[in-house]
């Protein structure tokens, strides 16, 4: 069946801008509580006393369920109503935030961030095609732009702001605020989709595909607990048995879905996506990078606290240079791109690499005694380097998909960026994690470096935006 018939139309008297204006608030809390938890972990691994496993699960949880909900979610959206999927993920998302704050025990706080990655992963699905319906096609790319500059910017705002919040002990809350936070924001989230969001049901409902639901959940999950399994515990048989189980089960998912595909309905996976040249690469592109970012992000958090010894609020100190020069490089970036096309993410993810590079070697010569002043400039350069590439990567990756692709690509370009975060945390960190020492520190950002460097080779394969 033709996407076209799925595809929910806007009513007249719709408003996309406060529309727009909600979602990118939910898009910020999801990505935010990806890695505003990291400088508060030693804080709240010492009060719930937790164990090193939990303190990982308290991240991977989230992660994990927020990957295997995504596909499945993103046909709810098309069965139920986008509006419908959307808000009622909001709800249980900011009733989820509450929960996580009012945790006593660590297996609470993780049941906790699992009911909350489920319902980032309901928000996360609908998000692009109720961007792409209430936006005229000709707005695409710069409405992609605002997304995915918002969604970077939380992703690297997120352990500044934990840092923050749990130095300001607002209330005497203490690291419980890295989740009250998300209270205000998600009611006024709610409020304004509420109120502007006026997308109704499809006209024709697809039915749900429970066979690709639950091979794909299944095949998710397999994938993401082996490597969570192998960050805790090290290579040892039991992961490597679920990993197996996981390609079985992906094996039978991609199968199931060819024949669905062949049948005439509407698979969970388009893979007439990937049919596009753009959308290809990008996917490799956003998988890596996500990986990247996130061990990254999660490394800085453990060197700087648990091998320099600085504080949570220090540590985001250190780190705002970082977020300012993101900032810098997402207001440069279209500019650039206009300029001189996807060279301008060949010099981002480039000169990111470098900058850590250089870092890894400043930690190894120095035995980790860093100067706070010598080390600003860098960091803010990186942290421009990443704006450059990050903020071009989700409009260059989508610009040549048709409008009735784009209900596809609500849940499946998430999923990437997901499945991304789950494998860059399980693999770039396995070794550091279990070497608590400046030396592993330095291997960590040495192997970041070449990923980063690899990541600016691909990015010359990609075709020429429209610079328009």
């Amino acid at each position: 069946m033709d996407q076209t018939q799925s595809t929910q139309t806007t009513p007249k008297k719709a408003a996309p801008w406060p529309t727009l204006t909600g979602c990118l608030i939910a898009v910020f809390m999801q990505m935010v509580d990806g890695t505003i938890i990291t400088t508060a972990l030693p804080t709240i691994t010492k009060d719930l006393k937790a164990s090193p496993q939990s303190q990982l699960l308290f991240i991977s949880a989230y992660a994990l369920t927020f990957a295997c909900t995504l596909l499945t979610a993103a046909r709810l959206g098309e069965r139920l109503g986008r509006r419908t999927t959307f808000l009622t993920s909001l709800l249980i998302f900011t009733t989820a935030s509450m929960w996580c704050g009012i945790s006593s025990t660590a297996p609470e706080l993780i049941a906790a961030r699992v009911l909350q990655g489920c319902a980032a992963g309901g928000m996360a699905a609908q998000t692009i095609a109720i961007v792409t319906a209430s936006f005229p096609r000709n707005r695409h790319p710069q409405v992609f732009a605002i997304l995915g500059a918002v969604a970077g910017f939380a992703g690297m705002v997120g352990p500044i702001l934990g840092g923050a919040l749990v130095a300001a002990n607002l209330f005497g809350l203490g690291w419980q605020a890295v989740f009250f936070i998300n209270l205000p924001l998600g009611l006024l989230a709610f409020a304004l989709t509420f109120r502007y969001l006026h997308l109704g049901r499809p006209e024709h409902r697809e039915p749900l595909d429970p066979a690709g639901a639950v091979l794909s959940t299944a095949s998710l999950f397999l994938l993401l607990y082996a490597l969570t399994d192998i960050q805790q515990n090290g290579w040892q048989s039991e992961p490597f048995a679920l990993m197996a189980a996981a390609s079985a089960c992906s094996t039978v998912f991609f199968v199931q879905q060819r024949r669905q595909t062949r049948r005439a309905r509407n698979p969970l996976l388009r893979f007439d996506l990937f049919a596009d040249r753009r959308f290809a690469i990008g996917s490799i592109l956003v998988t890596v990078f996500f990986g990247l970012f996130t061990a990254f992000v999660f490394a800085i958090s453990i060197t700087l606290q648990d091998e320099l010894h600085f504080s949570p609020w220090k540590t985001g100190l250190l780190m705002t240079p970082f977020a300012l020069g993101a900032c810098a490089g997402a207001l440069a970036a279209p500019f650039s791109v206009r300029r001189w096309g996807v060279r301008t993410m060949t010099v981002g993810i480039t000169g990111y690499g470098l900058c850590v590079a250089v870092g890894a070697a400043y930690l190894d010569m120095t035995d980790g005694d860093v100067s706070i002043p010598l080390v600003i400039g860098p960091v803010f350069l990186a942290g421009f380097c990443i704006g450059l590439f990050c903020v071009p990567l989700q409009p260059i990756m989508l610009s040549g998909l048709a409008q009735r692709q784009m209900d596809a690509a609500s849940g499946l370009l998430p999923t990437i960026e997901q499945i991304g975060n789950a494998l860059g945390l399980a693999l770039l960190s396995a070794v550091f994690f279990r070497a608590h020492t400046i030396a592993g520190s330095v291997t960590m950002f040495a192997a970041i470096a070449a990923v980063a460097l690899g990541l600016g080779v691909l990015t010359l394969f990609l075709p020429e935006p429209d610079r328009s």
